[in-house]
């Protein structure tokens, strides 16, 4: 059977030492090339056309590629035939599901790395998607009720808060246009994140884009 050639992408130097050393220790695959932002990892997706890209969910990105869920839903519509695994920090369900419905073919917490990588590469050595072990599945759009009833607990500050973050504006850019300090502007803001159960920024944008909130 010949090698299944693989891409690597992180920014994060000791992680892709990590991977580099698992892929290029299994005889099925072939480490070809090695990204470390959005615009290095399409460039060599175009140049080698893999059949595996390993790549880190959140990555230095650009205008025209991003990183997240932009960058993810990029590959697959671009090189749909590249199996996409896909590493990452982020706990929360909701963006974890969304990558099972674009269709990544599996997804691995980094903490968990070394002892789920090698089970994902036989998976999908044999053309299976790998799921996580304890992944939930939480789909905003499964889910409507549950989503509703999170924002239903957020205050009308909360809410003109995050109508405004959603935007794209800062901390600081909100508690202008607010007339609020930027202490009040981020304590409202990270009390709508634990109401709604987001771990970061990208969860927060994510929750509200894929709930259809604020637009």
């Amino acid at each position: 059977m010949p090698e299944l050639k693989v891409v690597i992408a992180d920014d994060h130097p000791i992680v892709l030492l990590g991977v580099r050393e698992i892929v290029q220790r299994d005889s099925r695959y072939r480490l070809v090339g090695e990204a470390i932002n959005s615009s290095e990892l399409v460039e060599q997706l175009r140049q080698h056309r893999p059949q595996l890209l390993i790549t880190d969910f959140n990555m230095p990105g650009d205008s025209t590629y991003g990183d997240g869920l932009k960058l993810i839903e990029y590959l697959l519509r671009h090189f749909p035939e590249t199996q996409v695994l896909v590493l990452t920090m982020i706990s929360n369900n909701l963006i974890l599901t969304r990558l099972q419905e674009l269709g990544v073919a599996g997804v691995i917490q980094k903490n968990h790395l070394h002892d789920e990588i090698e089970k994902a590469l036989s998976a999908l050595s044999a053309q299976r998607h790998y799921k996580s072990v304890g992944a939930e599945s939480h789909s905003v759009i499964a889910n409507p009720h549950h989503v509703e009833e999170r924002f239903e607990q957020l205050s009308p500050r909360e809410l003109e808060v995050l109508r405004l973050f959603v935007t794209g504006m800062s901390v600081s850019d909100i508690a202008r246009q607010l007339c609020r300090s930027n202490k009040t502007v981020s304590a409202q803001k990270i009390s709508a994140m634990r109401k709604l159960e987001a771990d970061s920024d990208q969860a927060l944008l994510t929750y509200c884009i894929e709930a259809r909130q604020f637009q």
